[in-house]
């Protein structure tokens, strides 16, 4: 029996792109998986889920392409009805709320950890780590620009980032060790 790289090499292009379609979406139900991890924060509509690192996960895995589609994926079952977002929630109006804009983020941030390992990926602890923190920045931004709408961009990093920093901290570590060990693995 052959490697993986040597079963996708001999592969026709349907097979490929069923094992494409379908990595993608097992990585959407990784994603939503996380997202099950919620906890609601009595200060903030924004709750503390795992999809954050679910997302971080991806894109680093599956690279730009694929994880960007597989965030895609992951929201387009939330706004079909499906119970994938935070504590089992649904549809469209979770992406018209506070917490659309860090949804919004998840596809970009997946797409920018994507494209940093696909091209800058150094499998160092120091260069993940600063990957890592580049998709979490990404996800922030897009979050607190949304939720400023809905609090005062006074209000934003009170109740959108400065109480998350510490278990994002713990996400982006369990990130950080997931792919050194991906890493370590593959030698």
């Amino acid at each position: 029996m052959g490697t993986s790289s040597t079963l996708f090499e001999t592969a026709t292009p349907r097979s490929k792109a069923l094992a494409d379609a379908l990595l993608i979406l097992g990585a959407s139900v990784f994603i939503a998986l996380c997202a099950q991890i919620a906890v609601r924060v009595p200060f903030s509509p924004v709750p503390i889920t795992g999809q954050t690192l679910g997302v971080l996960a991806v894109g680093a895995l599956l690279g730009s392409r694929r994880g960007t589609l597989s965030v895609l994926a992951y929201l387009v079952e939330g706004i079909a009805g499906f119970p994938v977002f935070a504590g089992g929630g649904s549809g469209p109006i979770w992406l018209l709320g506070p917490t659309g804009g860090y949804l919004l983020g998840f596809v970009a941030a997946a797409w920018v950890v994507g494209w940093l390992c696909e091209r800058l990926w150094d499998h160092s602890f120091a260069g993940t780590l600063v990957i890592m923190l580049a998709g979490s920045a990404t996800i922030y931004l897009f979050g607190l620009l949304w939720l400023a709408r809905f609090v005062g961009a006074d209000r934003a990093l009170a109740l959108g980032l400065i109480p998350f920093v510490p278990v994002e901290v713990i996400k982006i570590t369990l990130a950080v060790m997931g792919m050194s060990l991906r890493s370590t693995l593959r030698r």
